[in-house]
């Protein structure tokens, strides 16, 4: 009963919860649908009321009215990733960004690189004995917790209550409020031939038994999808999404071969439908972790047979990935890309695939290029890349020279460009 009557004490609207704010605070936000839709919209409504506040998040889902180009004065949105609430304000210069490896954001945190003064955070309810579940996004939210002034948590009973590194004492927070709406879900990726195409590379590449973190997009899915006739995979991962609840469904995520929490499927954020989130809720085969556990390079690498399946929008002759900009204009971000390259690469018989289709603009240019734009912001470097996927097959690039890489970019290349891309590479001495 002590719990409930601290719980009540600390219950209030959100707009009352507003009160834990002080101009010039940095609110932490967890990633994705981790966000909590009432305190940001009560947040928005009454944005003038402060000066200087900052909503720092690495994926915001919605956007709010404190986005608002004209009231940044007042709450400013800065990204650790940008997504489609967030990049017209990124490439207009209105959202700034943190660039970072998602794996080092709790450290960034703790050591003060980055403020957490306040955190919001949406949360399951509370349990018997006094805790709350972070289930939909743990990541650098439990960090940012450890280190904050307040914390203020959105509690909804459509939050599942997960297993894991995730759980934070009512008498840890500040202030409670409440709402009942719907978690916000996101659909699977549309998935055409191409993306079926470079999906059926990759999983006959595939081993039974394998560890597998996807990122997102049309091309992991599309892998995710030719993976259900295979046998005894396991999961480690930053997102799991409806693709990883496909592959358990169908029996062929059973996590029995893992070397490293065998049993166990291990996540740091959810994103997909309601049916996902209803999975996490005390499933024991689920765990979810800060992203300092999931994405640390050494303690993933600990699966034998892990692979990495992550998209770029643009690679050079050499294999330099620039996953997150489109020249120096930014699109997304850093994330865990790197992170799980470096895992896969580490993993006793681990294969790192970075994918993506040969070309953009219905075929109008190649994203297969001599050099990168100039201004791209370099994802993946040339000393980690492992596999690069198109529709026209696979590049194996490590250990290779750098005419050997830039012949085997070439093979994979749309054929209109082949002939280009080789003048290209000669005119700059790789060939």
């Amino acid at each position: 009963m002590l719990f409930q009557d601290l719980y009540q004490q600390k219950l209030c609207s959100s707009e009352d919860a507003l009160a834990v704010l002080k101009n010039g605070d940095t609110i932490i936000v967890p990633t994705g649908v981790g966000e909590p839709p009432a305190l940001l919209t009560a947040l928005s409504e009454h944005r003038r009321r402060f000066h200087n506040i900052t909503v720092a998040q690495i994926l915001a889902v919605k956007k709010y009215g404190y986005f608002d180009p004209t009231t940044t004065e007042h709450v400013r949105h800065v990204a650790f990733f940008f997504g489609a609430a967030s990049r017209a304000g990124g490439q207009a210069g209105t959202i700034d960004f943190i660039p970072s490896y998602f794996s080092e954001m709790p450290m960034l945190i703790e050591r003060g690189y980055i403020r957490s003064d306040v955190v919001f955070s949406i949360a399951s309810p509370m349990d018997e004995d006094g805790y709350f579940s972070l289930s939909l996004a743990t990541d650098y939210t439990m960090a940012a917790i450890a280190k904050a002034r307040a914390v203020v948590l959105e509690v909804n009973p459509n939050v599942p209550y997960a297993h894991g590194n995730c759980r934070v004492h009512v008498s840890q927070v500040s202030a409670i409020t409440e709402s009942a709406d719907a978690v916000t879900e996101v659909g699977l990726p549309k998935i055409g031939p191409v993306q079926e195409a470079i999906g059926k590379y990759v999983a006959d590449m595939i081993d039974d038994g394998s560890t597998l973190q996807i990122g997102y997009g049309g091309i992991p899915d599309a892998v995710v999808m030719q993976l259900t006739s295979k046998h005894d995979l396991g999961i480690h991962t930053e997102m799991i999404g409806d693709g990883i609840l496909t592959l358990v469904e169908s029996g062929a995520v059973t996590n029995r071969k893992k070397n490293y929490l065998p049993g166990k499927m291990v996540a740091t954020f959810a994103l997909g439908s309601n049916k996902l989130y209803q999975f996490l809720h005390r499933n024991p085969m689920m765990e979810m972790h800060p992203v300092d556990f999931t994405n640390d390079p050494y303690l993933a690498a600990k699966n034998d047979k892990l692979v990495a399946i992550n998209a770029t929008l643009q690679i050079d002759l050499l294999g330099q990935c620039g996953s997150e900009s489109l020249a120096h204009i930014p699109y997304s971000g850093t994330g865990g890309q790197v992170d799980f390259v470096r895992a896969a690469n580490r993993s006793k018989e681990g294969k790192a695939f970075i994918v993506l289709p040969s070309t953009a603009k219905e075929n109008a240019i190649t994203r297969i290029v001599p050099t990168l734009s100039a201004g791209t912001h370099v994802t993946t470097g040339k000393n980690d890349i492992n596999f690069v996927v198109t529709e026209f097959g696979v590049a194996q690039l490590r250990g290779k020279s750098a005419k050997q890489r830039a012949k085997e970019m070439i093979s994979i290349a749309h054929p209109d460009f082949r002939a280009e891309l080789t003048a290209q590479a000669k005119l700059i001495n790789l060939m």
